[in-house]
């Protein structure tokens, strides 16, 4: 008896195998183990079958941040779909450190090799164009960046009528935790009447209740004696608990709050959050309070989507990238950046807004969030993670390959596609650290030496 030959696919073969052939518009995802490129549909990102990607992973060894990078990296740089990306924008929150503020400069550390995979993916090997960067201030008595580079970083804060008229009042409770309903309640009345008086009483100061706030602090304490003389303005028939609750907690995020949110801010153009600039904007919390990255993290969505909803059209496209998604968006209680991340995630297709979230455990962040990302990535895990129900989508031996995949490789699931790819995305082409600018640097004043010499 003959039996039939088997080959090993590739080429269009491979490309027909994998689904790749029938996808119109798709953009590299990085390359498989047997070197050919794999793709993923872009119309299963940008909301026209389905939106958002959600990748898990231990810290420090999942490179999860640095998958999201190359991501969209391949999202503005593909030929394939340039047209269809061309006006889109990405907002990243830099929560580790200060690699993610040279996204701008070339990686020094490029070899060839690393071009070559570049080129293989039909991208270009240079950093991301047109970025800007946001930080905070240093302190309350400055707008200068807290950040070591000194170049095309400005300071975000918001002045105590922006702090009202946007509601932000909300994202001083983001740690607010389990069994808070009543909490929340409370917290949206006073942001609302905060709203509703700043609206009320046009000019550059907040008055309330025709009291000038002068700062956060100051609020706090006009709130704690409306407590203390059982002032129903502000809390209605609120349980006095509650009330107290609520000023504790003020109290407690007032110290690490206070220098983002000022009475008055001098040309605020210069400090206002604003994604439309450029194509890419960071926005660096890093040195900042668990408290504080909370209320820029939501302050920054907030924004994000108030100008969605009133511009009425998912054009252009914002692709946000937050991790630590356990933290913002955790199974369990409740926060007002969960309800804002719930949103992204059940309707934000129809506004044009792309969740890229990562996390180091998925099984800790709220189901629905997960659920609705269409492309689900994974890097390293720890074993007993990996065999939790929120990993479902990896079949067969997947589960056992993501506690021993290494760096730089990462497991990639999407709708079209039977099972799960491994694969490899190319070493950065922007630098990482500082020290590869400065590198840069230097080699650019020794060039500058000898050609004055000659």
């Amino acid at each position: 008896m003959c039996l039939p030959s088997v080959y090993k696919a590739t080429g269009k073969g491979l490309d027909t195998a994998l689904y790749f052939d029938v996808m119109d518009h798709k953009l590299a995802a990085g390359l498989m183990r047997n070197g050919e490129v794999a793709y993923l549909n872009y119309e299963f990102l940008c909301g026209v079958k389905g939106a958002h990607i959600n990748i898990s992973g231990i810290s420090g060894v999942a490179t999860k941040t640095s998958y999201a990078l190359f991501l969209l990296y391949s999202l503005f740089h593909s030929r394939k779909i340039e047209q269809e990306v061309a006006n889109s924008h990405a907002v990243i929150f830099n929560v580790k450190g200060e690699d993610l503020l040279y996204l701008d400069e070339p990686n020094n550390k490029l070899t060839p090799e690393h071009r070559l995979v570049y080129e293989k993916m039909d991208l270009p090997c240079q950093p991301f164009q047109q970025v800007a960067f946001y930080a905070p201030p240093r302190d309350t008595s400055t707008l200068i960046p807290d950040v070591v580079r000194s170049q095309g970083v400005h300071s975000f804060v918001w002045s105590l009528r922006e702090f009202a008229e946007q509601g932000l009042f909300r994202f001083l409770f983001a740690d607010a935790g389990q069994g808070a309903s009543q909490l929340e309640f409370l917290v949206e009345r006073i942001a609302h009447i905060l709203q509703r008086e700043a609206r009320q009483h046009p000019g550059d100061e907040l008055v309330v209740f025709g009291e000038r706030i002068r700062s956060l602090e100051h609020l706090a304490d006009i709130l704690g004696a409306a407590v203390d003389n059982d002032d129903n303005a502000w809390f209605g028939r609120a349980a006095a608990g509650t009330q107290q609750a609520l000023v504790r907690r003020m109290q407690a995020a007032v110290r690490y709050i206070e220098p983002l949110v000022r009475a008055r801010v001098d040309h605020p153009e210069k400090h206002r959050f604003d994604y439309t600039t450029r194509q890419v904007t960071v926005v660096d919390i890093h040195k900042l309070h668990s408290r504080a990255k909370s209320f820029v993290v939501g302050a920054v969505l907030n924004t994000l989507f108030e100008a969605k909803e009133a511009k009425a059209s998912p054009f252009p496209r914002v692709y946000v990238v937050l991790d630590e998604l356990n933290k913002y968006a955790p199974r369990q209680g409740w926060n007002p950046i969960k309800d804002i991340l719930l949103d992204a995630a059940e309707r934000g297709r129809s506004l044009g807004i792309v969740l890229v979230g990562a996390e180091q455990t998925a099984s800790e962040v709220e189901d629905r969030i997960v659920s609705n990302a269409a492309f689900r990535v994974t890097g390293r895990l720890d074993t007993a993670e990996s065999q939790k129900p929120s990993y479902g989508w990896l079949a067969g031996t997947y589960r056992m390959r993501a506690s021993i995949i290494k760096p730089g490789s990462m497991i990639v699931h999407q709708p079209e596609l039977p099972s799960p790819l491994m694969i490899n995305f190319p070493f950065p082409a922007w630098a990482t650290r500082a020290e590869e600018v400065q590198q840069n640097l230097a080699q650019d004043e020794v060039e500058l030496d000898d050609l004055l010499r000659i």
